[in-house]
């Protein structure tokens, strides 16, 4: 007999020896920031990086920064993971290219040692050495954030949309339990490990680097790590690329809804592209028939989960089958076919498939790449707790269920699970970030890369950021999956290296 349905959080949606401190101290806090907390800060821009091989040609080092930017000398710290893989041509190097590749929760140190660098050309690669870190409270980083998870299992799935009070307030109860259970593990780590603290390390590692300014590149979370950037230290940019856009300006009802329509439309993309990508393998002859198969498929499994014919798998409730739908958006051209032919088999009363797929997934975050290879470490919870405390939230439960029809009635069970999701946060240590208009006057012109069909950081998003900064350029992908550099062919490619390179400006209106 077959275990009950399990229960995940769904899809809500990364040089040579530092030089010494001297000559980078004058750079060594915000812009415009004040001469007694440059003198604060001092020992952590004067750090030197000890670098030892790690494996795979990499060399890894660590990197101590305040907890709190505010009481810096208070002796508490994070120290962070960082890796480089060595530019192949030290002739030709520009210098230091740091990315993150989303999340957040992604550990950029996993990243790069399961190959994360290969995502860059051999051009980018040649030029520069490709440095990547664990964020605070991610992966590596000491400490990081923990939750404590309750490991019995459910007897009774949740809806995906809670309609009726009893649901209503057993989701809300589930939430306020997931957030006591991080609060208990991590205690004030929770309130340190915002995007706005974490762009202030990203500053402290390029001083440590030996850079007078910063090359980047951020997928999907990672644009928020770099725009931030951006407003804290815009006189540090020498070149940012900011490709999966999330638009600071969201509050966190139109983040879910936004999030909730992407996957809506990448759904339907799937049923209209399926036979282009997926081939003989779709579940329908027509987009129609794969769109009512889908539909079909989410009302038998909240019914009644889909059986299985594996022991060591669970059943497919609705909820398990919804992150596998939305887990295969992200790279089309690797999932597309085995979501195909897993639907498939689901349609002939048979779920193996599907909860192979399942059973397979990396842990999922709001909006990143997809992790290749990567050993699960704490995403889980990192991402509740960089997510919650970067967006103010509803304390009541009320504005919450005032979304769900909105959320239902724009984008079905894409947009209340992306609302439900959110819950989580009215619980949780409050942050200090506000939704807002980007504001970094002096920043060089910084290239945004948004997909016409990403699920995850809808192509609106990067419409508007670049919109936002000042001098922003927009890189249009015109494809499906999620963030475009590294995955969407050359033409993207070239423009982006063009850009980090030799700071080539991109031509309004570009499109590949």
């Amino acid at each position: 007999m077959n275990r009950a349905a399990r229960h995940v959080r769904p899809l809500l949606a990364l040089s040579l020896a530092a030089l010494a401190a001297t000559s980078l101290v004058g750079c060594s806090a915000a812009d415009g920031s004040g001469a007694e907390e440059r003198a604060a800060l001092k020992p952590f821009y004067a750090q030197r990086l000890k670098w030892t091989a790690c494996g795979d040609g990499l060399r890894c080092a660590r990197l101590t920064v305040p907890r709190d930017y505010a009481h810096p000398e208070n002796g508490k710290t994070f120290v962070l993971p960082v890796a480089k893989a060595v530019t192949a041509d030290p002739g030709e190097r520009v210098g230091s290219l740091v990315y993150n590749p989303g999340g957040p929760g992604a550990s950029g140190v996993s990243d790069l040692k399961s190959d994360g660098g290969e995502a860059f050309s051999e051009s980018v690669r040649a030029r520069f050495d490709i440095v990547s870190f664990d964020p605070r409270g991610v992966g590596g980083s000491e400490p990081a954030v923990r939750c404590d998870e309750d490991t019995g299992e459910e007897s009774e799935p949740e809806p995906i949309t809670p309609a009726t009070t009893k649901d209503r307030a057993r989701a809300f109860a589930t939430a306020r339990a997931e957030a006591a259970g991080c609060v208990r593990a991590s205690g004030d780590v929770l309130r340190q490990v915002g995007t706005v603290d974490a762009a202030r390390d990203l500053d402290v590692l390029r001083a440590a680097l030996g850079e007078s300014k910063l090359t980047y590149l951020g997928w999907s979370y990672g644009t928020s790590l770099g725009t931030s950037y951006a407003e804290q230290f815009p006189h540090r940019v020498r070149a940012l690329v900011l490709d999966g856009a999330i638009d600071p300006s969201l509050d966190w009802r139109e983040r879910a809804l936004s999030q909730g329509t992407g996957f809506r439309r990448a759904v339907d993309d799937y049923a209209e592209q399926c036979a282009d990508i997926a081939g003989d393998s779709c579940p329908g002859a027509t987009p129609a028939e794969i769109s009512e198969l889908i539909e079909d498929l989410y009302e038998e499994a909240a019914r009644e989960p889909l059986p299985v014919d594996d022991e060591d798998l669970y059943d497919v409730d609705a909820r398990t089958l919804l992150d596998v739908v939305t887990a295969a958006m992200y790279t089309p051209e690797d999932e597309w076919e085995g979501l195909s032919d897993a639907l498939t088999e689901a349609a002939d009363g048979d779920g193996t498939k599907l909860a192979a797929l399942a059973e397979d997934e990396e842990p999922s975050t709001d909006s990143h790449r997809k992790a290749r290879g990567t050993a699960p470490e704490n995403d889980d919870a990192a991402i509740i707790a960089v997510s919650c405390l970067d967006t103010p939230h509803p304390r009541t439960p009320g504005p919450y269920w005032d979304a769900l029809t909105a959320a239902e009635k724009s984008a079905g069970v894409y947009g209340t699970s992306s609302v439900v999701d959110e819950l989580t946060c009215a619980n949780w240590p409050t942050g200090t970030q506000r939704p807002h208009r980007v504001s970094a006057k002096g920043v060089p012109p910084v290239l945004v890369v948004g997909t016409t069909g990403d699920p995850a950081t809808p192509y609106e998003e990067a419409e508007s950021l670049a919109d936002q900064f000042p001098g922003g350029m927009l890189l249009t992908y015109e494809g499906v999956g999620h963030t475009a550099y590294g995955r969407a062919g050359s033409c993207v490619t070239e423009a982006v290296d063009a850009y980090l390179i030799d700071r080539k400006p991109v031509r309004p209106g570009a499109t590949c």
